[in-house]
């Protein structure tokens, strides 16, 4: 098994996958997803063990910042982050 780390810096894209083999099984998956868009982070998928908002939050980036882009735009203002 083996992680891809996936950078498009032309349209700031960031990307960790899983790929390889478990016996006879072919694992592929997104572990984690962000963008970059209008100077916030979008956490498009999060399927890490430690919530990567809050590692973001813990390094310094302001939570009006970070967008749970995962959650219905309807949703998004009872998450405590931003909502676009």
């Amino acid at each position: 098994m083996e992680n891809q780390v996936i950078f498009d810096r032309e349209h700031n894209h960031y990307q960790l996958n899983r790929v390889g083999w478990n016996k006879d099984l072919r694992i592929f998956g997104c572990v984690l997803h962000l963008d970059i868009k209008d100077e916030k982070v979008w956490i498009q998928y999060d399927g890490t063990e430690d919530w990567i908002a809050d590692e973001l939050v813990e390094l310094g980036v302001p939570k009006e910042d970070i967008v749970l882009g995962f959650h219905p735009a309807n949703k998004r203002q009872y998450t405590g982050f931003a909502v676009s």
